[in-house]
């Protein structure tokens, strides 16, 4: 490290996360093992950043910055950047230290059988990483990652207890609240990261970006900032939070999560601090926060909800001094930070022995607790001393300067920091109120009511609390030994440097305000009962029944639109969709669109372009009038190959292959779906609607033609299409698509082939919950007798019995005459390929064609070896994963069509599911092997000589294209089997049923 502020690479800060990760990866089985003292062993992770961030302390306060750069996504400007400098070491102290005392804490606070304890010390462990990740974090991007982690992670934490519907209620409140500013902070971060030109903390505050834009990604840093530190109005998550476990209240609550807001207004002060949007929304808010939470916290009963209000107030309260902006006031909101930690923690941590050991957290039902829990009351009143801010102690040392710093600015002439002085007297003095009743409510004597039994508290519980109350104490008499660290960081906020912490300011105003505040605190604390009376009475409206109300109202909102939107009918939701890009593209075309000369457009570039477009036109323009089913589906079908022989015509030979075989096997999925569908396409149709279709069909594909015309006419930089070119003659390979999917853009073909994947396995399974058919029976015909080859309906291709699903072995009379006079199975077995082709198993009652079989049995694998060339052949010419996959895919349907879903089973007897997985793991599989080796997909090549062969050429891509190929098979294989074989099932079941029906002389 340089001397006077110098920057080093130190590679021990992501191993503080990483060891939290470890440790959180192994609490369960720890847990299990050990059971709740395994928290003693996770505690050791927090320990270490704690002791680590001990040894960084003299550099950092000599001016150096422990620096940690990796590169993650350079092309964005995001980066895995941490970055230590005296605001980090603070709250790295508070996160690692408080979260080392409360794991210990936890080590006696749960019981052996408390369910789910595993996942809990899991989930505590890690947000204490994810805390320490978030205040190092020199990135806004992996700050905000850390940011949402620790949203996830409280979600977890507070609803603990699953079981208990309030805990529950908590929960999702917290992370709805939450969540919703961490999106708002999102879109600021992102304009704020643009307009600055990085994404780098340190530069942004070096040299920060100002202007309209940076204001708004202000305020929406802002909301989130405020919504993760319960500052109104997002406060009342906070106090519902205390349903979660105790130890969550001391760490999350008081030490850890809701001081992230607040560090992320001191992180930006440097920089913002003096921006008047930025300081009349944190003080105004801070502000209000202070008061609404101080007088809430004086009418709970339970002693969790009044510190719960309570820290309510005090983060408003460092939300109003650190947003204010000045040097002093950071200073001092500094110095307020580490003492609320350190007297509310060891108060939530002694509410929490107070509830183990009496039973109770009702400050109602408890007497005379501290002769019952002596050093519980100690603990206890060494924190209440500090929350007061009585003198010696480090509450009383931060208020003062929090004071001072704002009497100086009053006496500069700012009547707004005048009005915050006033609050601050204000809400000391409700802060002073509550710490009595919390006090009194825990340990006083009540008349009329019994002295509370309890158990002693255990020392692994009250060495904790205890460690952190004494440090409030011992740093308010050695006050002057946070100086160094808090004016390091504070000396980088513009302003005069005239504010240091010391255990006594002297007497003056500060201290007038100070005893103005005691004097407040003790009156209302006296004349509590009136007041509380009065405050039930007149009292607005619960925030958590309205946060309540407005979920349930947005949920039934939500409903009502569903409802009355979602009517489920695919036309109007094809004809709204196209409705609405049909007016926003004729908009765009109307709006200054620079349209070009009419007379510079090129018609055509082939005199057969014309006639086949007419062609598309009038299929197009049949379909929508047509009223058969099948004739629909045909004229669809029309305009696609059409378009295939557009592209044939253009010199597009693959494009016009793969839209062709794309093409046959939408139409064999159109007419498989028809068959239970009725034979008319719109019968009863008004032809009102078909011509308003047929208008909004003509207005869209018009719009789209003129958008793609007037997007190529206004191009002012050459095509990109070029510069695929000349890669792909660079590389020598002879398909430029090809190329261009498997090695150009081969993350965008992964991404898509994830798509289909998911696709195929979720609508197919909506359509039929059985989807499998790959284990349907068939005869062998190895195993007839010497009758020939008899099914179980007929020989020669008659009918078999109609009704039920067992399979009809069929044959051609030849060849069951020639078994038979054979003698059996030797002659089966010598005439076998025969009778392999002219035998075919099909379902009871289905039309046979014995030329379809033999010619789907003949070509059936010569159109696979065709497909595996078109596989290889890719990269050099016509070919490639997909349209080899449709290719195979169309030799399944072959053998589907001819002999049905049985024959389907003998040609692909393998699950579709199992080929989609394969597919996806032989291409994901392929981009991570070549991650791993720092190449990801880029092309790689081998060549071998093989004997008679020659040269062999093997690419990396030829695998990454082989799951793709696989992928099709799959997807292809599925759709016949879920709407074709399924289909096939349920049309047999029907038949089936109506013969069972039938009495014995009906003549149908």
């Amino acid at each position: 490290m340089r001397a006077g502020g110098g920057i080093r690479q130190n590679h021990e800060v992501i191993w503080l996360v990483v060891l939290h990760g470890l440790a959180a990866a192994g609490a369960a089985p720890l847990v299990a093992r050990w059971g709740r003292s395994a928290f003693l062993v996770l505690a050791a992770a927090p320990a270490a950043a704690f002791g680590w961030a001990v040894a960084q302390t003299p550099g950092v306060i000599g001016g150096g910055t422990p620096t940690q750069v990796y590169s993650w996504m350079p092309t964005f400007g995001v980066y895995l950047a941490f970055r230590l400098d005296a605001l980090s070491l603070l709250l790295l102290y508070l996160a690692a230290g408080i979260g080392t005392l409360v794991l210990v804490f936890c080590a006696r606070y749960f019981d052996d059988s408390e369910p789910g304890l595993g996942l809990f010390a899991g989930a505590l462990t890690a947000f204490a990483g994810a805390m320490i990740g978030l205040v190092l974090a020199d990135d806004l991007i992996v700050l905000f990652v850390f940011w949402e982690l620790t949203t996830i992670l409280s979600f977890l934490l507070i609803g603990h207890y699953a079981q208990r519907a309030e805990a529950r209620r908590a929960a999702m409140q917290a992370v709805l609240v939450t969540t919703f500013g961490g999106l708002a902070m999102l879109g600021g971060v992102v304009l704020l990261g643009h307009a600055g030109g990085t994404y780098r903390i340190s530069a942004l505050l070096a040299s920060p970006p100002h202007g309209r834009v940076v204001t708004v990604a202000l305020v929406l840093v802002l909301v989130g900032a405020l919504s993760k530190s319960a500052v109104f109005p997002f406060s009342e998550w906070l106090p519902g939070a205390m349903a979660a476990p105790t130890p969550v209240s001391a760490y999350l609550h008081a030490a850890a999560m809701v001081k992230a807001g607040v560090y992320l207004v001191a992180r930006l002060a440097p920089a913002y601090g003096g921006d008047p949007t930025w300081r009349a929304v944190t003080t105004s808010l801070g502000a209000a926060t202070m008061l609404l939470g101080g007088v809430r916290a004086l009418r709970e009963h339970d002693l969790k909800r009044v510190l719960a209000f309570g820290t309510v107030s005090q983060l408003g309260f460092l939300t109003a001094v650190l947003g204010s902006g000045t040097r002093d006031a950071v200073y001092a909101g500094l110095a307020l930070l580490v003492a609320h930690a350190l007297f509310k923690a060891p108060l939530f941590l002694s509410v929490g022995i107070i509830d183990r050991c009496a039973g109770t957290r009702d400050l109602r039902k408890l007497s005379g607790l501290r002769r019952e829990l002596p050093w519980v009351a100690s603990v206890c009143a060494l924190a209440c001393l500090s929350m007061a801010a009585v003198p010696l102690f480090l509450g009383f040392a931060a208020k003062e300067s929090v004071f001072s710093a704002f009497v100086d600015a009053e006496h500069g002439g700012s009547t707004g920091d005048g009005v915050l002085l006033a609050v601050f007297t204000g809400g000391s003095g409700l802060t002073v109120a509550y710490t009595l009743r919390v006090w009194w409510g825990a340990f006083g004597d009540k008349a009329g009511v019994p002295d509370r039994p309890a158990r002693p508290a255990a020392m692994l519980m009250l060495v904790p609390a205890g460690i952190l109350a004494v440090a409030g104490l011992v740093l308010g008499v050695g006050a002057r030994v946070l100086d160094p660290l808090l004016s390091e960081y504070a000396n980088t906020v513009p302003g005069e440097h005239g504010e240091h912490l010391a255990a006594w300011h002297g007497f003056g105003q500060a201290l007038g305000l100070s005893a103005v505040a005691w004097l407040v605190g003790a009156v209302v604390f006296a004349a509590r009962e009136p007041l509380y009376r009065f405050h039930r009475r007149h009292v607005l409206p619960e925030a958590e029944n309205v946060v309540t109300a407005l979920v349930l109202a947005t949920d039934r909102a939500a409903t009502q639109i569903t409802g009355a939107i979602q009517r489920g009918s695919l036309p109007i939701y094809v004809s709204t969709t196209f409705g609405a890009f049909a007016a926003l593209g004729l908009f765009a075309i109307g709006y200054g669109a620079p349209w070009p000369s009419l007379a510079s457009v090129r018609w055509w570039d082939n005199p057969f372009q014309v006639p086949l477009a007419v062609l598309i036109a009038v299929a197009a323009l049949g379909a929508v009038f047509a009223r058969p089913r099948l004739a629909g589906a045909m004229l669809v079908g029309v305009t696609g190959l059409g378009t295939a022989l557009l592209f044939l015509l253009q010199g597009a030979l693959d494009l016009s292959f793969t839209q062709l075989t794309a093409e046959i096997v939408s139409l064999v999925v159109f007419v498989l779906v028809l068959r239970r569908l009725g034979p008319v396409l719109r019968d009863g149709s008004r032809p009102g609607r078909r011509v308003l279709h047929t208008v909004i069909a003509v207005a869209t594909g018009g719009s789209l033609a003129a958008l793609t015309y007037l997007s190529a006419a206004s191009r002012v930089q050459p095509a990109i299409s070029s510069a695929y070119l000349q890669a792909a003659q660079r590389d020598h390979l002879g398909n430029v698509v090809s190329a261009i999917v498997l090695d150009y853009r081969a993350w965008d073909t992964l991404g898509e082939s994830s798509v289909v994947a998911v696709a195929a396995a979720g609508v197919t399974s909506l359509v039929f919950l059985r989807r499998s058919a790959a284990a349907l029976p068939r005869p062998s015909v190895l195993d007839l007798g010497a009758g020939g080859v008899v099914g179980a309906g007929s020989v020669g291709g008659g009918p078999g019995r109609v009704g039920g699903d067992t399979p009809v072995v069929a044959s051609a009379g030849v060849a069951a005459s020639a078994g038979a006079a054979a003698g059996g199975v030797a002659e089966a077995r010598r005439l076998g390929p025969l009778i392999w082709l002219a035998t075919a198993v099909r379902a009871p009652g289905q039309r046979r064609s014995l030329v379809l079989e033999v010619l789907a049995r003949l070509t059936y694998h010569t159109v696979l070896l065709v497909s595996v060339y078109v596989l290889v052949h890719g990269e050099d010419g016509l070919g490639g994963g997909f349209v080899a996959g449709l290719l195979a895919g169309l030799a399944l349907t072959l053998r589907y069509l001819a002999g049905g879903r049985y024959e389907l089973a003998e040609a692909a007897p393998v699950d579709a599911g199992f080929l989609l997985g394969i597919g996806m793991f032989l291409s994901a599989g392929t981009a991570l092997t070549g991650y791993l080796f720092g190449g990801a997909l880029d092309d790689r090549s081998w060549s071998w000589h093989v004997p008679v062969l020659g040269e062999v050429h093997v690419s990396s891509t030829l695998f990454f294209d082989l799951g793709v190929y696989v992928l099709v098979v799959g997807l292809v294989l599925d759709i016949l089997r879920s709407l074709g074989s399924e289909v096939d099932r349920h049309i047999a079941a029907d038949r089936a049923a109506e013969f069972a029906s039938r009495g014995p002389g009906d003549p149908r």
